[in-house]
């Protein structure tokens, strides 16, 4: 009960930090505050968020996952090569997308748990792995699809882009099962302390297993987005993105040491940094000046984040 009144209260302040943001850039440029602008980060967005919610649930249950903007190039050539090379319908292609994505986050589980390897060693080798394999399947050439998969990052429902709609019904399941079923409960009590959940009978292996699983899964899923809205397949796509989602989860709350998240809490987190983006953009920030303010916004979450596990260790 006390964790769920924590969690409440830390969806509140990220509600108002990005009230204030928003207030703030409507105050600096009459061109923010525009239909224009919000139906910009609708279709910009939905990857970043499927790439945060498998972040934030490989976090809470003790782990990291750096490989997920290769896993998500890597799926997204294998998207490519399917309808180019193989001559696939979408639907198909975009099934071995998904499962190729789903494959990586799998032998990152299994190699953590059948070798104990720190999660961060494993997943950085496969992020060099999956990036390398990227090379290869595209030959270091960038694939135009063309119109063939545009159809979903140009589908909207009553105005709305449906990737958007897409991205709030994953971040909605994957807070449910968090929340309401047995396999979130179990995500928690591994990042709390994974020797006591063991010992209490809890399948430790599997639930790692699963949940990198899901990781490697979301990434895919970000990749058929970003593919979609681009209407190519560019081997460097998902450079830099894992470290995007980390800084998501981290804005959201998500605890780094395992144990402690919210998936509707890296939502706001992703909404935050991009409104952030968006805003330092119109009133003329250059590159490195928004980059520097994006650091200082993470920096300022983990100390957060640190007052608040140490208030909580209080208690």
């Amino acid at each position: 009960m006390i964790q769920l009144r924590r969690l409440a209260a830390d969806t509140v302040a990220l509600w108002l930090v990005l009230a204030a943001l928003i207030a703030f850039f409507s105050w600096r440029t009459p061109h923010f505050l525009t239909p224009a602008t919000f139906s910009t980060l609708a279709s910009q967005i939905p990857d970043a968020v499927a790439l945060a919610v498998g972040m934030t649930l490989v976090l809470i249950a003790g782990g990291i996952d750096l490989s997920v903007g290769s896993v998500l190039a890597l799926s997204s050539a294998a998207l490519g090569v399917a309808l180019t090379q193989w001559k696939l319908p979408l639907p198909i292609g975009s099934l071995v997308g998904l499962l190729i994505g789903c494959a990586c986050g799998a032998v990152n589980g299994l190699v953590t748990i059948r070798w104990r390897l720190p999660a961060f060693i494993v997943t950085l080798a496969m992020m060099e792995a999956a990036r390398g394999a990227t090379y290869l399947a595209t030959d270091s050439r960038t694939l135009y699809l063309g119109r063939s998969v545009q159809g979903l990052a140009e589908a909207k429902l009553q105005g709305v882009p449906l990737p958007f709609l897409l991205a709030l019904a994953l971040v909605g399941g994957a807070q449910f099962v968090l929340a309401r079923m047995a396999f979130g409960r179990c995500l928690v009590a591994i990042g709390t302390n994974a020797e006591a959940a063991r010992l209490s009978g809890l399948p430790v292996a599997r639930v790692r297993l699963t949940v990198f699983a899901l990781s490697g899964a979301c990434a895919a899923l970000a990749g058929l987005m970003q593919t979609s809205r681009l209407a190519s397949v560019d081997p460097n796509m998902g450079a830099g993105a894992e470290l995007a989602a980390l800084a998501a989860a981290v804005i959201g709350g998500t605890s780094l040491s395992g144990g402690r998240g919210s998936v509707v809490s890296t939502f706001l987190g992703v909404l935050i940094i991009a409104v952030l983006g968006a805003g330092l953009a119109q009133i003329g920030a250059q590159e490195p000046t928004k980059r520097l303010v994006t650091a200082a916004v993470i920096v300022a979450a983990a100390v957060a984040d640190h007052y608040r596990q140490r208030k909580g260790a209080c208690r």
